[in-house]
């Protein structure tokens, strides 16, 4: 899974081992599922992950880290995204660092993907952005294989597509006439927030 900006990494929970991870994982024992192995489609595992949702959205200041822009829990628009895909390897499944705060369309669109970059590693201005009209794209200056991995990543989640560009372009459009503070700006759009400062218009 991609970020558009690097994203730290948060500390887990507390709670987390006895909400989550220990539930999960005997469950995977009760039911003698494979933890290391791909999964049979049809093979569904119990969301215990869910549970941790609250505080995945906490941590993560509520930013989806797919499309970079802030998620109202309220809209149930928010989800938990396995950045090892749980059909890939299930022991993973109730682990903490393999979870990313996604959009549900975002989390949708990349199922079981593999090959995309990962938010907690990938380098600052690996992605570039037109601020007008919402356009990404690989940072020209990048390696050619990071570049490929990049443009692989727009494609494969459409983060290109009218709808991405159109929010980015709007909230940018926003801060402009005023409509909202750069503080604002760097909370609800921190993609966009950074590259108007890189592009030295905060």
């Amino acid at each position: 899974m991609v970020a558009l900006i690097p994203i730290a990494t948060r500390p887990e929970p507390v709670t987390f081992d006895g909400r989550v991870r220990r539930p999960g994982m005997a469950w995977l024992r009760k039911h003698r599922i494979p933890l290391d192995r791909r999964l049979a489609s049809s093979t569904l595992l119990k969301p215990y992950w869910r549970r941790s949702l609250g505080d995945l959205h906490e941590r993560y200041e509520g930013v989806c880290a797919l499309l970079c822009v802030y998620l109202e829990r309220v809209t149930g628009a928010a989800s938990v995204d396995h950045f090892i895909a749980k059909s890939r390897a299930a022991g993973l499944a109730y682990e903490w660092s393999n979870y990313r705060l996604a959009c549900s369309t975002m989390n949708g669109r990349k199922r079981d993907l593999e090959g995309l970059l990962d938010p907690f590693e990938i380098r600052p201005r690996t992605f570039l952005l037109e601020l007008v009209t919402g356009r990404i794209y690989p940072n020209p200056r990048c390696s050619k294989a990071l570049r490929r991995a990049a443009q692989y990543t727009i494609d494969a989640l459409r983060l290109d597509d009218a709808e991405c560009r159109e929010i980015r372009a709007r909230h940018f459009e926003e801060f402009c006439l005023g409509e909202c503070s750069a503080e604002y700006l760097r909370r609800l759009s921190p993609f966009v927030h950074s590259e108007a400062q890189r592009q030295k218009l905060l």
